[in-house]
């Protein structure tokens, strides 16, 4: 299935995506549907009212997530134009739900950055509560993937050796535009990913070569606290991002960012000045 969730006038709401029209789920989104125990049963079967999704607008697919979850250094690509030895553990940290945008929602370049630099991400999203998961739980705990693009502030990130302040500036983050449910794609058999500034392509890998899987990633976040349903992992980006390039080459107004996953669907942001 291909889960949604659409801004509807004043509300929003869940839908599940069919071709080039949608049903609504009755739900407010996405976050609130995988809450229910029986989601999957809800999301399948429900009858709703029919929309079309000509000028659809994409919220984030989960708009207000309990945890974002984010890896660094996950592909050998984008450790080594780092200069980094490859880690033995998950590098993690967070990004809070005001950063994250729709599909299509403009950038917002914070006027305190003169280094924003993106950053194509595939996106791990829970559908099941679990802790201390093995490989069995851990995979049964994963509702589905979506595209996110980790846009991040370089001269903030490189203040200090935690890299949270540069990576959840508000309004910076497309996620989206749909969920694919886990049992109709698997990213380890190779997915790719890749990013284009106004068409040029600067990122361009295949999820088969992340060095901590989708499984591995639940499994060791869920020794060390719970997921829940909604709570999101963004496993990391691939070689290609600006901070890397000589000189550095950084997002600037009317720049259109487009990030995109195979068998998921892409967004295309514009990126925009603060005033």
């Amino acid at each position: 299935m291909r889960l949604a969730t659409l801004r509807l006038g004043v509300r929003t709401a869940a839908v599940r995506v069919e071709g080039d029209s949608a049903v609504d789920l009755g739900m407010p989104d996405v976050g609130a549907l995988l809450a229910m125990p029986d989601w999957r049963e809800r999301a399948r079967s429900t009858p709703g009212h029919r929309l079309g999704l000509a000028g659809a607008d994409y919220a984030p697919v989960i708009p207000r997530p309990g945890k974002i979850l984010c890896v660094g250094l996950n592909y050998r690509s984008h450790i080594t134009e780092m200069g980094r030895a490859l880690p033995q553990y998950p590098t993690l940290f967070a990004k809070y739900p005001e950063a994250l945008i729709g599909a299509a929602d403009d950038i917002l370049l914070p006027s305190r950055s003169a280094a924003m630099d993106w950053e194509a991400e595939l996106a791990v999203v829970i559908g099941d509560h679990v802790r201390h998961a093995d490989e069995g739980m851990a995979a049964a705990a994963i509702a589905g993937y979506s595209v996110l693009n980790d846009v991040t502030a370089r001269d903030w990130q490189y203040r200090s050796t935690q890299w949270l302040q540069g990576k959840t500036f508000e309004r910076t983050a497309p996620f989206g535009p749909v969920l694919v449910t886990a049992d109709e794609l698997d990213p380890d058999s190779g997915l790719e990913l890749a990013a284009e500034l106004d068409g040029e392509i600067v990122q361009r890998a295949s999820t088969a070569d992340l060095l901590f899987k989708a499984v591995d990633l639940v499994c060791y976040i869920s020794a060390i606290l719970p997921l829940s349903p909604g709570d999101v992992i963004a496993t990391g980006t691939p070689g290609g991002v600006g901070h890397a390039h000589e000189p550095p080459r950084y997002l600037r107004d009317g720049v259109r960012v487009t990030t995109r996953i195979t068998g998921i669907g892409e967004m295309t942001n514009v990126a925009r000045a603060s005033s």
